[in-house]
């Protein structure tokens, strides 16, 4: 009895130094740990001022167990290359094959080649796909075809009329004996319910969850989500972009909540880039190894476009694709076009992209005029003024919603894929990228950004400074955890 009184008396005591103790610890950790200067103090301060809760958040959101994660499942082996026909484009070759005012990008292909690990590879086939429209019909027809296999992967896949044409279409797949593999991330499994989760198990469709945020020592790693897209059949023709599958994007269906977004179909050796990712990440969630056939074929030349798969995230492959981005801004001479639905660069990127202005090149950002995130859209407006007053510009696009994600330096090499110009994209996120040099794609992809900027409204310095008190202190409010959106 007399310890019972005893513990009653201190427990309050006990409690305080066991959240001294996991504060400090955790405090340490972050101020260890993260690169991100911002990002650190803002976890310090939220472990401060919310006493246990930001221990707690922080341990939920804030550590990166995957790097180690990802090395007890691969164990010894090494991450999987398929063997190439063809001969990788030196910079040397790459400068015979652009026009003389563009040879200065070989400085950017010298510069990539550091970075990445796979080659540039040439005799690529790139088909720009606007919207769900020509997007899906495209990628059904190929699942359709599909002969040996087909592998998916997708952050967002809807349990509504366009998930289930493509449920229909894998599940007829696998009768026909083709060896099929659908990878969904947990989280984005659930916008909307029920899953299509159900649905793929009950049809015997191959499949698995990304990161499930069940049980607890998985849900240490929730914030990292998988959010590639790429759809490869028969290892030969590749899908990968911006799009997810759910009927928005589809615009001559007049969903309820349209869409609009870019996504690209490829075909060549590069092909081989997509599906090593996906290989790569389907032995990560569910320790199965897809090597050879029916996966992998030797991949001969079918088009004009040199180009090389960029895989980015929070693992062996940090921040390499910031690094392609500020390669590439770096060697722009005369334009720059950015499209991104969220747009929250951090300080090395605004001085990238403000430099390139100050350098004579015309920089373009297109926005979405109304985003569908209101605390980003207030946060990335925030941060508008510092690119506005050295000579960007930026556009912002009617609705509906654009969720493309394009960038196109000096009308020669096109960056494609799912990244955004946001913390979360560069730095929590699995993403997957496509960089290409090629002329002729790169003047139908900055025909399609002319368009949408000429039906755009331009965003000035003066708008962005008359913006009243309360709205600027609510914008500047919500920059402070850009770190984390």
């Amino acid at each position: 009895m007399r310890h019972v009184d005893t513990l009653a008396e201190i427990w309050q005591y006990l409690l305080a130094g066991f959240t001294l103790a996991v504060s400090l610890f955790a405090s340490a950790r972050a101020l260890l740990y993260k690169r991100d200067s911002r990002s650190a103090t803002l976890w310090v301060g939220l472990i401060w001022i919310l006493p246990l809760l930001g221990t707690v958040l922080y341990f939920l959101f804030g550590v990166n167990r995957i790097k180690r994660r990802a090395a007890l499942l691969r164990g010894d082996l090494v991450r999987f290359r398929a063997p190439q026909v063809v001969t990788a484009c030196d910079p040397q070759e790459l400068a015979t094959r652009l026009p003389e005012d563009q040879r200065h990008l070989t400085l950017l292909a010298s510069t990539t080649a550091k970075v990445l690990a796979r080659p540039l590879l040439p005799g690529n086939r790139v088909d720009v796909l606007v919207n769900g429209d020509e997007a899906y019909p495209a990628m059904l027809e190929a699942i359709a075809s599909a002969r040996h296999s087909v592998t998916l992967a997708s952050y967002i896949f809807d349990r509504d009329a366009v998930g289930l044409l493509f449920a229909d279409a894998l599940e007829a797949a696998v009768r026909r004996g083709v060896a099929v593999r659908v990878l969904v991330d947990a989280t984005g499994a659930y916008y909307s319910w029920p899953t299509i989760i159900g649905t793929l198990r009950k049809r015997g469709i191959p499949h698995a969850r990304f990161l499930p945020a069940l049980p607890f020592h998985l849900s240490l790693s929730l914030n990292l989500r998988n959010h590639r897209k790429l759809l490869v059949v028969d290892g030969r023709v590749g899908f990968t972009g911006g799009m997810n599958l759910r009927a928005g994007h589809w615009l001559a269906r007049s969903p309820a909540y349209p869409v609009q977004d870019l996504h690209f179909r490829l075909q060549g050796p590069v092909v081989a880039h997509l599906q090593e990712t996906f290989a790569d990440d389907w032995l990560f969630t569910t320790q199965e190894a897809l090597r050879g056939e029916p996966w992998f074929f030797p991949l001969e030349p079918c088009g004009p476009v040199l180009a090389r798969g960029i895989s980015d995230g929070p693992d062996e492959d940090f921040e390499k694709l910031r690094w392609t981005l500020l390669a590439a801004l770096s060697t722009a001479k005369r334009s720059v076009r950015v499209a991104t639905p969220y747009f929250l660069p951090e300080p090395t990127l605004i001085a990238a992209l403000n430099l390139a202005a100050m350098r004579g090149a015309t920089v373009d950002i297109l926005l979405p005029a109304r985003g569908n995130l209101r605390f980003v859209e207030w946060a990335s407006m925030a941060m508008w003024w510092q690119v506005l007053e050295r000579g960007c510009r930026i556009w912002l696009s009617p609705p509906p919603f654009d969720h493309s994600k394009l960038f196109v330096i000096d009308d020669a090499w096109t960056l494609v894929g799912s990244t955004n110009w946001d913390p979360r994209s560069l730095r929590l996120n699995f993403e997957f990228n496509v960089e290409c040099y090629d002329p002729e794609l790169a003047r139908t992809v900055t025909d399609w950004f002319e368009r949408q900027r000429l039906r755009s409204r331009e965003m000035t310095l003066e708008e962005i400074d008359d913006r009243s008190l309360p709205v600027r202190l609510r914008d500047s409010a919500a920059r402070l955890f850009s770190p984390l959106l």
